[in-house]
C-alpha cells in the first residue's frame, strides 16, 4: 500500500473510528437508562398537579365502587392495589369514621398533614410540608361517608439524581472521546510510520555503507509504495558509481601505460639517434660512405619520432572529439574494393595477401578519410605481426553491416582481447617489439570507428589468427535516428 493510500486511510479512521466508538457508548447509556426507567413501573407525583390527578381518579373509583358494593368496595378497585404494590403513594381510606384501607410507607408528618386536611372543608383539599403532600377527598354514599387520603413526596431529589447521571454520563463520553481519539492516533501512526522510518533506514544504511566504500551494498526494499523507486534510483546510483569509479581505475591505468608506452617508444630511436650523432662527432664513420649510413640512420629514427607524434596528436584529438566527421553515405562493399584495389600491391610485396569475399551490398553513414585510416590501420596491424612469410587477410561484408577482417597471424590470448584497443597494448613478446608497431593503429582505428557511432571488436580465430569486426550505422539506421542528417 503506498504511503499516500495510508494517510488518506488514517485520515478517515482517526474520524470513523471516534464516532463509532462514541456512538457505540451512547447507544450503550440509552439502553442501560432505558432499562432502568422501565424497570421503574411506580407512580411517583412530581408536584401537586400529578398528585390530585392521581387522587381524583382514585376517588372517582372509590365511589363508583361504593355505591354498588360498599362492604367489599376494596377489592373492587385495581389502582389501590398498584399502588399497594409499587409503594410509591400511601393510601389511606376512611369509612365511617374508621380506617377501612391503608397501603404503603407511612411518614412521620403524615398523621398531621391528614389533620390539617380534616380541619379544612370541602370535598378535595390538597396540603404539603416541605416535600410531603396530602390529598383528601371526602364523599358519602348510601347510609354513610368515607375519605381518601393520599399521600406522596415529590421526586425533585430523584429528577437531580438523574441529571447527575446524565452529566456523569456526559463526562464519560468526553473521556471515552478524548481516550478513543489518543489510541486511535497511536495506532495510526504507527501504521503510517512505520512504513516511512523502514525505508528511511534502509536507505541512510545504504549512504553510510556507500560512504564507507562498499560499493557492492544494494538495498533489498520489497514494499509496493513511494519507496521502491527511490530505492530503486539509489541501487542504480550505487551501480553507475562502482560503474565510474572502475571506469575512472581504468583510465588511470591506461594514462599510466600511455606515459609508459611514449616514454619506451620515444627513448628507442632518441637513443639511436644520440649514438650515431656521437659517432659522426667522435669520427667513428671515417669514410663518407659511413656518415650517409650513420646520417640515414638518424633519418629514420627522426621520422619514427615524428610519426609516432603524429598517431599521438591523432589519437588525442579523436579521444576528445576533435576531428571533424564528413559524414555521408557510403556504399561500403564499392569502398572495400577499391581500398583492396589500391593497397593490394603493396601488402603483396610486403608479405600480406589481401583478398575479399562475399561483399554484401551495404550503405552505411560514415566519414570516408576515417573509414579508410580504420581499414589501413588494421591492415598495418596485420603486416606487421603475421607470423608467416607470406601473411593472408581475408575481409567479408554481411547483409548485417558486419565487416570482418582476418589474418592468419599468430593470434591473441582470449583474456586479452579486451585490451587489444587500449594504447601502446602488445599481447605478445612478438608484438611488444618497438620496431613491430608503437600500439596505437587499433586504439585510434577503435575511437575512429566509436566516433562514427559504430562499433569495433577482436576474437581469435579457431585456426588460429585475429578477426577484427566492425560495424557501421546503415544510412536509414542513421537518417531515422537523427532527421537533420544530410550526408
Amino acid at each position: 500500500m503506498t504511503i499516500k493510500k495510508r494517510l488518506f486511510l488514517s485520515n478517515i479512521l482517526m474520524i470513523a473510528v471516534p464516532a463509532a466508538i462514541v456512538a457505540f457508548v451512547g447507544l450503550l447509556c440509552v439502553v442501560l437508562l432505558w432499562s432502568a426507567l422501565q424497570g421503574n413501573h411506580a407512580v411517583r407525583p412530581e408536584d401537586g398537579e400529578d398528585l390530585t390527578r392521581i387522587g381524583r381518579d382514585m376517588a372517582g373509583q372509590i365511589q363508583d365502587a361504593m355505591a354498588a358494593a360498599p362492604d367489599t368496595w376494596a377489592d373492587q378497585v385495581e389502582s389501590l392495589k398498584s399502588l399497594a404494590e409499587s409503594g410509591a403513594l400511601r393510601v389511606m381510606v376512611v369509612q365511617n369514621g374508621g380506617l377501612a384501607y391503608d397501603a404503603g410507607e407511612e411518614q412521620p408528618e403524615d398523621l398531621q398533614l391528614a389533620q390539617a386536611a380534616d380541619s379544612i372543608s370541602g370535598p378535595e383539599v390538597l396540603l404539603s410540608a416541605g416535600e410531603r403532600s396530602v390529598y383528601r377527598a371526602s364523599a358519602e354514599y348510601r347510609g354513610g361517608t368515607w375519605s381518601l387520603y393520599l399521600f406522596g413526596t415529590r421526586q425533585e431529589h430523584l429528577a437531580g439524581g438523574w441529571k447527575a447521571f446524565l452529566a456523569l454520563v456526559a463526562v464519560g463520553l468526553v473521556f471515552v472521546v478524548f481516550l478513543t481519539i489518543l489510541m486511535t492516533n497511536r495506532f495510526l501512526t504507527r501504521f503510517v510510520i512505520r512504513r516511512i522510518e523502514e525505508p528511511l533506514d534502509l536507505l541512510s544504511e545504504g549512504a553510510r555503507r556507500l560512504g564507507g566504500g562498499d560499493l557492492d551494498y544494494r538495498i533489498d526494499y520489497t514494499g509496493k509504495d513511494e519507496f521502491a523507486p527511490v530505492c530503486g534510483a539509489f541501487n542504480e546510483m550505487a551501480a553507475r558509481l562502482k560503474e565510474s569509479l572502475e571506469r575512472t581505475r581504468r583510465d588511470e591505468e591506461s594514462r599510466k601505460e600511455l606515459l609508459a608506452g611514449i616514454s619506451h617508444d620515444l627513448r628507442s630511436p632518441l637513443t639511436s639517434i644520440q649514438a650515431y650523432v656521437e659517432g659522426l662527432l667522435d669520427g667513428v664513420a671515417k669514410t663518407e660512405e659511413a656518415r650517409q649510413r650513420y646520417l640515414h640512420t638518424i633519418r629514420t629514427k627522426a621520422e619514427d619520432i615524428d610519426r609516432l607524434v603524429s598517431q599521438l596528436f591523432l589519437y588525442s584529438k579523436l579521444d576528445l572529439g576533435g576531428v571533424p566527421l564528413d559524414t555521408q553515405a557510403v556504399r561500403l562493399d564499392e569502398f572495400i574494393t577499391h581500398f583492396v584495389e589500391k593497397a593490394a600491391l603493396d601488402s603483396r610485396v610486403r608479405g600480406l595477401e589481401v583478398t575479399v569475399d562475399s561483399l554484401a551490398p551495404v550503405t552505411v553513414s560514415a566519414d570516408p578519410e576515417q573509414l579508410s585510416r580504420v581499414l589501413s590501420n588494421v591492415l598495418e596491424n596485420s603486416i606487421k605481426y603475421k607470423s608467416k612469410a607470406m601473411g593472408h587477410l581475408h575481409i567479408t561484408l554481411e547483409e548485417s553491416g558486419c565487416l570482418s577482417l582476418a589474418d592468419d597471424g599468430p593470434g591473441v590470448p582470449e583474456e586479452d582481447l579486451p585490451k587489444l584497443f587500449d594504447v601502446f597494448y602488445r599481447s605478445d613478446p612478438a608484438r611488444r617489439n618497438p620496431a613491430g608497431g608503437s600500439g596505437l593503429g587499433l586504439a585510434i582505428a577503435s575511437k575512429a570507428v566509436y566516433s562514427m557511432g559504430g562499433t569495433i571488436r577482436a576474437c581469435s580465430r579457431p585456426g588460429g589468427g585475429l578477426t577484427i569486426e566492425i560495424t557501421l550505422p546503415k544510412e536509414g539506421d542513421r537518417r531515422a535516428e537523427d532527421p537533420d542528417h544530410r550526408g
